[in-house]
């Protein structure tokens, strides 16, 4: 899966925009518990999350793979 978009929300999740044309959201507050995250607890530092392509990251180092996120996620509408 390639990602098109990412926008994150006050929640803690992700909107995701594949390329082929699915939506989904991801629930990043599950990964907190990892070192790698706990950065992301502050809402300013997760909204400035930056879009790779395959993989999306933060400038605290935490990232999450397309492969990761589309295992995970909740699809809200399939093309």
């Amino acid at each position: 899966m390639k990602i098109t978009k990412v926008t994150p929300n006050s929640n803690y999740t992700l909107q995701i925009l594949a390329e082929d044309g699915r939506i989904g959201t991801f629930d990043v507050a599950p990964y907190f518990q990892y070192e790698a995250f706990v950065d992301l607890k502050n809402q300013h530092e997760f909204m400035r999350v930056l879009n790779g392509g395959y993989f999306i990251e933060w400038d605290c180092g935490a990232d999450l793979s397309a492969d990761t996120i589309e295992a995970r996620w909740t699809i809200l509408k399939n093309t």
